[in-house]
């Protein structure tokens, strides 16, 4: 390969990493993902994966006979309370089940996988969150025993020799929160958020893979799929049509954006080589231009301090 080769797969020197967000929920196969990471891995391409696991979440819930429980947030946003109950079992099927999974699936593809939680080196962490604002009958509540938190500090010294020894981190929630006390708890994290940390980070490209092909103008046809926002006002037209859970991977791409991040991606999981796909012009993909002069990062700010209590996915991808 040379420096010039321009096909997404071959990773010319200056290539920045790439950050793949795989969801968590049952309409998202991480098949497709896996082996594209093994290609651009063995090309030459820095690549850190970060995965969800809401569905893996609630099976671990229902089998421990304990009801998962969501709240809006004051700015609309719908999350998971997570209590301490529910932490534990969170950290049982992130961490001790998904990670592990997912590291081995990897490292059956032949990529030199290496699982961490949020916890691991202080990897992400921030304070915890432990009484959020919600909305319930329409009246705005103070709910206290949460165990959720915003992610402010990422590791990046540890990414970066984990890549420069050409391993591949596998990164999931929990995150390590800080109680101001100096003592750290295992917090909920929501994991685009977590990929888009990172990605700012290590000021590398982020692709986040759902279950539908990008963000559409009108979100019950396929075909409005807005394939670029590269100023202010494409980015408006792509927040305006965000809706749901595609809301909140707006949110993300903007915060890593503004974290350092070049490029974000949305695109689908489900296709043949997804990553490579969405590298190569698939999906909608949202340039750092489209911020535009002195961006700041209000809204997003905004919307996590109205008491958004997202999680792990309350994504249906």
């Amino acid at each position: 390969m040379t420096g010039g080769q321009s096909a997404a797969g071959d990773a010319p020197a200056d290539e920045p990493p790439v950050v793949v967000k795989v969801g968590g929920a049952k309409a998202v196969d991480p098949a497709g993902a896996v082996g594209d990471v093994a290609h651009l891995t063995a090309n030459g391409r820095a690549v850190v994966v970060v995965h969800g696991g809401s569905t893996v979440v609630d099976e671990t819930l229902e089998r421990l006979g304990i009801e998962p429980e969501y709240v809006e947030s004051a700015s609309g946003v719908t999350g998971r309370f997570t209590d301490a109950e529910t932490m534990e079992a969170f950290s049982m099927a992130m961490a001790g089940k998904l990670n592990t999974e997912l590291t081995a699936e990897f490292r059956s593809a032949g990529v030199d996988a290496v699982g961490l939680s949020g916890i691991d080196g202080g990897l992400l962490a921030g304070p915890r969150k432990s009484a959020v604002r919600v909305v319930e009958d329409g009246k705005r509540k103070i709910r206290r025993g949460d165990h959720s938190g915003k992610i402010e500090s990422v590791n990046a010294d540890l990414l970066s020799g984990l890549l420069a020894d050409g391993y591949t981190p596998v990164v999931s929630p929990p995150m390590a929160g800080d109680e101001g006390d100096g003592e750290v708890t295992p917090v909920n994290a929501d994991a685009d958020r977590a990929a888009a940390a990172i990605a700012g980070a290590l000021g590398a490209d982020l692709v986040l893979l759902t279950d539908v092909s990008g963000v559409y103008a009108d979100p019950d046809d396929p075909e409005t799929r807005i394939d670029a926002a590269a100023t202010p006002d494409q980015l408006s037209a792509v927040e305006d049509a965000a809706e749901g859970f595609m809301g909140k991977k707006v949110m993300a791409a903007k915060e890593a954006l503004e974290g350092g991040s070049g490029r974000v991606v949305i695109a689908d999981a489900n296709v043949r080589d997804p990553v490579v796909a969405a590298l190569g012009g698939e999906g909608t993909a949202i340039e750092r231009s489209a911020l535009g002069d002195g961006a700041d990062g209000g809204e997003a700010e905004e919307a996590d301090e109205s008491g958004a209590v997202e999680t792990d996915g309350g994504e249906t991808a």
